[in-house]
C-alpha cells in the first residue's frame, strides 16, 4: 500500500482513493458513517487515507533534502506525518510493518544493501503514542496475522481505540516469508518459488489460501474478543463496590483449524464496540478475506476497468459469506509523486530513480503530476481513467 510523507519534497507521497464508497471507522465524530450504513453515492464527497512508511515509498525518498532521516525512529517524526495527514483531511492513515527487515529483494529475503532505510518501529505502539497527539484522523498499524496471537492483537486494538478516542483500526497481514518464520520456529512454510511459474503452482497457491482462511479465522477471534464485554459491564460504584458486572463478561469459546481461544477479553469492550478491520488485497484470494471478514479493503487496480472488476469479487464474496448488508469499503492504491508542477513531479521522481539506480515500480498504479489530475474522481465515479 502506497505512503505518504512529510512533504511533496520526501518522496513518494502517496494516497489512497475510494474505488466504491468512503472509508468508515465507525466513529462519526472522526467524520467516517458507522459500519453497516449504506453506501453512499457516486456524488458523495471522495474519500482519501495516505499509507505511510519510513520516509516515503520511494527507496531513496530518504535522501531528499527536506527528508528527515535521523528522525525516522523518533515520535516527533510520525506525529509530524499525522498532523499534516489530519491538516490535509484524510480519513485515515495506515501504518506499515513487518516482521523482517525491509528487502529490495522481498520475495527472497533480507538483502545487503545500506543505501536505503532499514529498520522500522513497531506499528501498534507507534500509533498508541501518536494517538492522543491527533484528534479526528483514523489510525490503522498493520500486524502480521501468520506469526501473531489474536488475543494479543484484540487487546493491543481495544487500548488503542480507548486512547484515541474511538479512532483504531487494524489492517492484517499475512507472510509467506521463510525468514520470517524463522523468527518464532513454531511451524514450517513451504520456500519461497524461484520464478513467477512457483509462484502460480497448485502447491504454493493452496499453502497461501491457508495463510488467507487463517487470517479470516484470526479476525473472527478478533471481533468476538472485542464483544466479549458488554458495554455496561463496568459498574464503577464506590459506594457499593462494585466495579465490575462479572455476568457481562462472556467466554467466546472459539473453536477452529488454527485458534482455540476461551476469552473473555481482559480489556473492555472498544470505544467503537468493532474497531475498523482493513486488508491488502490484490488478487482473488484476498479479495475473498476483505468481502468475507473486512470492513475495508485495499486493492490495487491500474484502470477503472480493474477497479471494477475487484469490487466485483470482492461483493461476491460478501454475498457468498451472507454479508451483502454490511458495508465493506473499497479503496484503490496509488503511489504519487506530487507538486504543483507536473514537470516538477516528474524531475522529481527521475532524480529519486537515478539515486536507486533504478526505476521505481509498484504492484499499485504509479502516479506522477498534479493533485489536480481528475484520475481519482474518475476512478471512484466509474468512469474511464
Amino acid at each position: 500500500m502506497p505512503s505518504s510523507s512529510s512533504s511533496p519534497e520526501t518522496g513518494s507521497a502517496a494516497t489512497s482513493s475510494a474505488a466504491t464508497g468512503s472509508a468508515a471507522t465507525g466513529n462519526p465524530e472522526a467524520g467516517f458513517p458507522p459500519p453497516g450504513s449504506a453506501d453512499p453515492s457516486p456524488a458523495a464527497p471522495l474519500h482519501l487515507a495516505a499509507a505511510l512508511d519510513g520516509a516515503g515509498w520511494h527507496p531513496a525518498a530518504w535522501r531528499e533534502p527536506q527528508a528527515r532521516p535521523r528522525e525516522l525512529l523518533s515520535a516527533r517524526y510520525w506525529s509530524d506525518l499525522v498532523a499534516e495527514a489530519e491538516r490535509g483531511l484524510l480519513d485515515f492513515v495506515t501504518i506499515e510493518d513487518s516482521l523482517s527487515v525491509q528487502s529490495s529483494l522481498p520475495y527472497q529475503g533480507p538483502d545487503d544493501r545500506t543505501d536505503q532505510v532499514r529498520g522500522r518501529l513497531d506499528a501498534v505502539l507507534t500509533a498508541a503514542r501518536i494517538a492522543p497527539l491527533s484528534r479526528r484522523i483514523g489510525l490503522i498499524p498493520t500486524a502480521v496475522t501468520t506469526h501473531t496471537e489474536p488475543f494479543h492483537l484484540s487487546k493491543a486494538i481495544a487500548t488503542l481505540d480507548y486512547v484515541s478516542g474511538g479512532r483504531a483500526g487494524i489492517r492484517v497481514q499475512v507472510s509467506t516469508r521463510p525468514d520470517e518464520t524463522a523468527h518464532f520456529g513454531r511451524r514450517t512454510l513451504l520456500p519461497l518459488p524461484s520464478d513467477q511459474a512457483g509462484f502460480t503452482a497448485p502447491e504454493f497457491q493452496s499453502a497461501v489460501a491457508e495463510r488467507f482462511d487463517e487470517a479470516e479465522d484470526y479476525v473472527e477471534v478478533l471481533r468476538r474478543l472485542w464483544d466479549s464485554w458488554e458495554d455496561d459491564a463496568e459498574i464503577r460504584d464506590a459506594a457499593t463496590g462494585r466495579f465490575v458486572d462479572r455476568r457481562k463478561l462472556h467466554y467466546i469459546d472459539f473453536q477452529g483449524r488454527y485458534f482455540s481461544v476461551k476469552g473473555p477479553s481482559i480489556t473492555p469492550r472498544p470505544p467503537q464496540g468493532q474497531p475498523l478491520v482493513t486488508a491488502l488485497a490484490h488478487s482473488a484470494v484476498p479479495y475473498r478475506l476483505v468481502g468475507r471478514a473486512a470492513d475495508v479493503g485495499y486493492t490495487t487496480p491500474r484502470d477503472a476497468a480493474q477497479a471494477r472488476a475487484a469490487v466485483a469479487q470482492i461483493r461476491a464474496a460478501q454475498a457468498a459469506a451472507g454479508r451483502s448488508g454490511e458495508t465493506v469499503h473499497v479503496f484503490g492504491d496509488l503511489v504519487v509523486f506530487l507538486d504543483d508542477q507536473a514537470a516538477t513531479a516528474t524531475a522529481r521522481k527521475d532524480r529519486l530513480d537515478q539515486l536507486a539506480q533504478a526505476e521505481y515500480t509498484s504492484d499499485a498504479l504509479v502516479f506522477t503530476g498534479t493533485a489536480g489530475n481528475s484520475l481519482i474522481c474518475c476512478w471512484s465515479c466509474g468512469r474511464p481513467g
